[in-house]
């Protein structure tokens, strides 16, 4: 369950010693596996080890993830399976806005206001032409219609 929302580092710290046992846990995505009884300073050493290998993570803890797709707002570059994604501004801006705030719902208007700003004039529908491009690049279903209302990311699975 934490491997869903987080990659915070994860030390399982148990009596069972059994080699399946062990293996189970690394099957579930844990960083290390620490047997009863231990050493205080071994465990000690592992954690700093771990958040030594982390520590570029921790540092790209403003990118926001969704599946396969990862964007880093400070350096404005989004990328889907590690391929770097040609994204004009306003592009950006959308997949930004959607992947901040999973689950809700913009709709035109609300995107008009925060992308273009409140001085455009531009007609409603030039959302959905930004939309329409950006799911071709990202060539999955990412983004979601709510019919009558606006658009989403798409909710994950599970």
């Amino acid at each position: 369950m934490i491997r869903r929302q987080s990659q915070v580092p994860v030390v399982m710290l148990t009596a069972l010693d059994e080699e399946a046992d062990q293996l189970r846990g690394f099957g579930l995505d844990i960083d290390d596996y620490v047997t009863k009884p231990f050493s205080m300073p071994v465990l000690l050493e592992k954690i700093r080890v771990i958040l030594r290998r982390n520590k570029g993570a921790a540092e790209r803890a403003d990118c926001l993830c969704y599946r396969d797709l990862v964007v880093d707002p400070d350096t404005r570059e989004a990328l889907l399976e590690g391929q770097p994604l040609e994204l004009t501004t306003r592009e950006f801006e959308l997949l930004r806005l959607f992947l901040a705030s999973p689950g809700r719902v913009f709709t035109r208007e609300m995107l008009l206001s925060r992308i273009w700003g409140y001085d455009s004039y531009v007609e409603e529908r030039v959302v959905d032409s930004h939309i329409k491009n950006l799911r071709h690049k990202l060539n999955r279903d990412y983004i979601e219609t709510v019919r009558g209302v606006g658009y989403r990311a798409a909710k994950e699975a599970g």
